[in-house]
């Protein structure tokens, strides 16, 4: 027992060491891509909507209405997809 708390001891040392360069490069582009989400917030904008998901589900007051994708900037409208949902379609 004794001997695989020190082997794990010692393999989580050794993952630990070898660890922060390859998390540094991992986490690089992970940041500028939740920047640039960040600055796109969902929100009415007079008539229309802004930076909404395609193919997500709609809130009630967008119903009908239009919306621009917040990575494409192309032109969606809120639509019936079943009795009881309603989601952003290609307009």
């Amino acid at each position: 027992m004794r001997s695989r708390l020190v082997a794990a001891a010692i393999a989580v040392a050794a993952l630990s060491v070898a660890a922060p360069p390859a998390q540094a490069a991992v986490h690089a582009p992970v940041a500028s891509v939740q920047v640039s989400a960040v600055a796109c917030k969902y929100k009415r904008d007079g008539k229309v909507w802004r930076c909404i998901t395609p193919g997500a589900y709609c809130p009630k007051a967008a119903r009908g209405k239009y919306g621009y994708a917040k990575v494409t900037k192309k032109r969606y409208k809120c639509v019936k997809y079943t009795k009881t949902t309603w989601r952003w379609k290609r307009a």
